[in-house]
């Protein structure tokens, strides 16, 4: 056994007999080869030290702020072949916390067409079975044609707490699963079947919270598949099927059938099956694509191996794109959902989802791109009458357009930017008043200034917003000018700086007028790192009916920074021989 795989045995072993759940951050081995672990250094330790002080002042005095803010933060990190260990230090104004690692155990050896998964890791299981990681072992293979895979551990550990506490923690049960998956093809043809079993361990709880909390189990199974019809034709399709126990612990459903599967799930009085897929069309032409897809997730679809699943839904959609005079560039979609798929819900919702898009070069240094989206909401019966008083009918329409010249030169580049949105969100029920319909236009200018002699950019903007209600009117217009630039032979001085002028006026309500100014600025000398930033805003109210017109308040803000990075260790790995000097 060489030096490196000795080394690497050893590393696999300690972490192997570490225990679990030490400390508050997390220590993971981040390598996907045991190779990997060999080739890193065996010890490095490293860290920084920094602080940050704050002033702060208000004209209008400190009530909400304190006047000065201190803060410290120290942070060493131990790497031992790759393997990091984070201790962390924070101190700001009398409260201190302190962080020291987690120890798990995660790796990922390959091996040709061969992939091991030990400790905290994750396994793709399709969209409808397994989105979620696991703490436990793993094997996968992967060839040309064919790959399979299986996995067994911890899908979520065990919070407990006592039901008596008035502060109890939510508690969950500790859920373990198994899975497996195997499929064939490549490309635009393939076939993949997955299987996913998960289930609550019941003692892993205090016993008087069975009472409120249900352990559950579950089964699923997933197919997922495409053909490729022809060179410009395909077809894809993704399924799933469920199983689900919302308590385990109910009267078991007798049936000689059932009873076949009950080594693997057992049907119960608590349990559901339900499915869930989708299904597309493709077509992709040399100037055109287009797809049309179908989509279906039947109520109550779940499985333990997903983090969330919307469901009851059902959706059909086409979107399309395509390239004309090798210029225009143009793309659109439609697509309409509804709930309430087996009609047991009081209402019926749908809604519709549109857009469409352009973009074309109409010189070389003109750009512009227009855009459309819209959204309708629309409600009806389901096993109850809506009454048309309360009936949700709404669209929003959004447009949008955006235009950009651009004009390069040798000692400066000029870029102006035009930007123009309109959209409305209105209630189409004609019972309601409109009460909660909002109109909005946004228009904006901006220009930037590249001096390629100073390496340095200047830009401005200009931009202005009015939003109606049902009986307001809120109109901003904002102007800003900034501009930054790095100093020195090295580069390593950093200043910039910005000035901003708001205006915003609420109809026949307020009328405020502010001004701001922005600095800030930062020195790197080695391992030293030094910023200094300041903040200085002046507001008021301007109605004419005030008392005064002019800026009547302020407040100021001023920061410095430090930061000291250090290495106290370092043993490197030595090269091996014949293929390169030591790199100690």
């Amino acid at each position: 056994m060489s030096r490196q795989s000795f080394r690497a045995y050893l590393i696999c072993s300690i972490l192997l007999l570490c225990p679990l759940g030490v400390g508050a951050q997390s220590l993971t081995l981040g390598q996907n080869t045991i190779s990997s672990i060999a080739q890193s250094d065996p010890l490095i330790i490293s860290g920084a030290i920094g602080t940050q002080n704050t002033f702060y002042n208000s004209s209008m005095g400190n009530g909400y702020r304190s006047p000065w803010a201190n803060t410290l933060s120290a942070n060493l990190n131990i790497s031992v072949y790759g393997i990091s260990m984070p201790f962390a230090f924070y101190y700001s104004n009398n409260n201190s916390s302190f962080s020291f690692p987690h120890f798990s155990f995660h790796i990922d050896p390959t091996y040709k067409n061969w992939r091991g998964h030990f400790g905290r890791s994750s396994m793709s299981m399709g969209s409808y079975i397994m989105n979620m990681s696991f703490n436990g072992v793993g094997l996968e293979y992967t060839s040309q044609k064919m790959h399979f895979g299986a996995f067994y551990g911890e899908l979520r550990n065990a919070i407990n707490d006592d039901p008596t506490s008035p502060t109890a923690r939510q508690p969950q049960y500790r859920r373990l699963g198994w899975g497996f998956k195997a499929g064939y093809g490549s490309g635009r043809n393939y076939l993949d079947l997955y299987l996913l079993r998960a289930y609550d361990r019941l003692n892993s709880i205090d016993e008087r919270w069975h009472d409120r909390i249900n352990p559950q189990e579950n089964v699923a199974i997933g197919l997922r598949g495409g053909l490729g019809v022809t060179k410009w034709f395909s077809l894809r399709g993704n399924l799933g099927f469920s199983a689900f126990s919302h308590d385990f612990r109910a009267e078991r459903i007798p049936s000689e059938t059932l009873d076949k599967w009950s080594k693997i799930f057992e049907a119960r009085y608590s349990s559901l099956m339900r499915i869930a897929g989708d299904v597309s069309a493709n077509l992709s032409l040399k100037h055109f694509n287009t797809s049309i897809f179908y989509r279906m997730v039947q109520p109550d679809y779940t499985t333990l191996g997903l983090y969330y699943t919307s469901n009851n839904y059902q959706s059909l959609g086409i979107n399309a794109s395509t390239t004309l005079f090798r210029k225009l560039a143009l793309s659109g979609s439609f697509s309409g959902q509804e709930d309430n798929i087996t009609r047991n819900q009081l209402y019926t919702t749908r809604g519709f989802v549109y857009s469409a898009n352009a973009t074309m070069p109409v010189t070389k240094q003109l750009q512009m791109t227009l855009g459309y989206s819209g959204y309708r909401q629309v409600q009806s019966d389901g096993t109850a009458h809506i009454n048309d008083s309360i009936r949700i009918d709404r669209v929003m329409n959004t447009v949008f357009l955006t235009p950009t010249y651009t004009i390069e030169g040798e000692r400066r580049d000029h870029v102006f930017s035009l930007s123009f949105n309109y959209s409305e969100n209105k209630d189409l029920n004609r019972y309601v008043t409109g009460t909660s319909d909002v109109t909005t236009l946004a228009a904006g200018l901006s220009y930037n200034l590249g001096l390629k002699d100073l390496e340095m950019d200047v830009n401005t903007s200009l931009s202005h917003q009015q939003s109606k209600g049902y009986s307001t009117t809120y109109t901003s217009d904002v102007l800003s000018v900034g501009t930054g630039r790095a100093f020195l032979k090295e580069k390593n001085l950093n200043v910039s700086g910005s000035l901003s002028l708001c205006y915003n006026n609420i109809e026949h309500q307020q009328r405020m007028l502010s001004m701001g100014a922005d600095m800030s600025a930062g020195y790197t000398l080695k391992e030293h790192v030094f910023s200094l930033s300041a903040n200085f805003n002046k507001y008021s109210d301007v109605n004419l009916s005030a008392d005064r017109s002019s800026f009547g308040a302020s407040e100021f803000t001023v920061s410095v920074g430090y930061t000291y990075t250090f290495s106290l260790l370092e043993i490197k790995r030595k090269a091996e021989k014949g293929k390169g000097k030591s790199e100690e």
